[in-house]
């Protein structure tokens, strides 16, 4: 029998380097999958179609909660978010490894559906760290950063939920410990 694919659940407050940890640790290990969500949220940046996320209309995204498409979904600063189920347990019963990026809402709904999940929460140094990077950014406008700083505040208060916490002072590290993570769940699994 085929050893099954192990599933991994990064979360954390927006600007705490997430995507950028992810990137950094996607680049390092092939083998890992990506999960790519579903947004109704406009791109920001550089942020491309089917490589950030699919940026889908709402009635589409409505369109996939009615036919039980998506693993969990959530409302989150405004947008919808989804995680394609199809996707994670095809790729899972492969026997490889995904990785995904969500909320916190959308992981604890995960955290039910699949329980054998390593969770990760990325956590900034401080608050106002995360007030200096969510405005460095400067794609939100100031009333976007104050909501996600408001609900950053919530976010850190799920952090105890994960099996690891990763507080995300500098990159280096923060990825090396998150590769350690991964090696060790995927040696074991």
């Amino acid at each position: 029998m085929a050893k099954k694919g192990r599933l991994f659940i990064i979360s954390g407050p927006s600007g705490a380097g997430k995507s950028t940890v992810i990137k950094a640790i996607l680049g390092k290990n092939r083998d890992l999958r990506y999960s790519i969500s579903c947004t109704t949220r406009p791109p920001r940046g550089n942020e491309q179609d089917g490589v950030d996320y699919y940026f889908i209309t709402k009635a589409a995204f409505e369109k996939k909660i009615d036919a039980g498409q998506l693993a969990e979904w959530a409302e989150v600063h405004g947008h919808l978010y989804g995680t394609s189920a199809t996707y994670i347990d095809e790729t899972l019963t492969d026997g490889q490894d995904v990785l995904l990026d969500i909320d916190v809402e959308g992981a604890k709904k995960l955290f039910v559906k699949y329980p054998e999940a390593v969770s990760i929460f990325i956590a900034p140094p401080t608050m106002r760290k995360l007030e200096e990077r969510l405005a460095e950014r400067d794609t939100d406008s100031p009333e976007a950063v104050e909501r996600r700083l408001k609900n950053a505040e919530a976010e850190m208060a799920q952090a105890h939920r994960y099996d690891h916490i990763l507080v995300n002072e500098e990159l280096t590290q923060t990825v090396s410990r998150l590769e350690t993570i991964i090696g060790k769940a995927c040696f074991n699994g």
